[in-house]
């Protein structure tokens, strides 16, 4: 099957959702190709977020269609779409503050596995995920901090951690809503090299504001404008867009 007619993983036609006359996607055709990372830009109110919420189904379309992997997904729960091999972060950290580290990726362990999220199960009940568990915190970078209670963990450890939950659903297609917000140089380095380490054998879609971290990690990138697709293409290319640097990215971004 030659290049031009290799399906995409994720694809929308004629996208629509409207709130009480206020169009905010419109009629937007995405195609998000296995195995890359594409970002969602555009300025404040431009429909990034409420494309993400009808991606994975917490919000529902006045219109159009969603497909994964060619099977047609528009409408369906957040959580029959996470079991096709979805998972998302949400741009607000929401955490068990009390709870450590080990005991949060255990529970997401344990709702994978249909087990529900049962805080009562025994010690030795979830004994069983912790080779799992350690894994997913080494890979994020936290296993020094695994005992841990989540509430004093640093911004951009949460953000890792939260990573961390995501990663438990074994996800072929990772959504990652504003990744870097808040954070500082550092804690922004680190998450850009910790997307590099994760995005291997799944797709990435994401939302961020920082025109670097885009630069840096994305093969394609689609700019959104009032709710509609304004330009696509890769990041270079994108961002000479005369449209895009009148509309969003301003004549300094480097």
């Amino acid at each position: 099957m030659s290049e031009a007619t290799q399906p995409a993983q994720l694809r929308t036609r004629g996208l629509l959702r409207e709130f009480s006359g206020f169009v905010a996607v419109n009629g937007v055709d995405l195609d998000v190709e296995a195995g890359t990372v594409h970002a969602l830009v555009g300025p404040n109110g431009a429909g990034k977020t409420t494309l993400f919420n009808l991606l994975t189904g917490f919000l529902k379309p006045t219109g159009g269609r969603i497909e994964l992997d060619g099977e047609d997904v528009t409408g369906l729960r957040p959580e029959r779409i996470a079991q096709r091999g979805v998972a998302r972060s949400f741009q607000i950290t929401s955490l068990f503050e009390e709870l450590t580290l080990v005991e949060h990726v255990e529970l997401a362990l344990q709702g994978r596995d249909g087990l529900g999220y049962r805080f009562w199960r025994s010690d030795k009940a979830l004994r069983r995920y912790r080779a799992e568990t350690d894994d997913l915190l080494e890979q994020v970078g936290l296993i020094e901090h695994a005992n841990k209670q989540a509430g004093s963990l640093a911004y951009g450890q949460k953000r890792a951690l939260e990573l961390a939950l995501a990663l438990a659903l074994s996800p072929r297609l990772l959504l990652l809503d504003e990744p870097t917000a808040g954070m500082g140089v550092e804690d922004v380095a680190r998450t850009v090299e910790l997307i590099r380490r994760v995005r291997a054998d799944r797709t990435v879609v994401l939302v961020e504001h920082n025109m670097k971290v885009v630069g840096d990690l994305t093969d394609r990138v689609t700019v959104l404008q009032f709710g509609k697709v304004l330009a696509e293409g890769p990041y270079e290319e994108v961002r000479n867009d005369p449209r895009v640097i009148t509309a969003y990215l301003g004549e300094n971004v480097a």
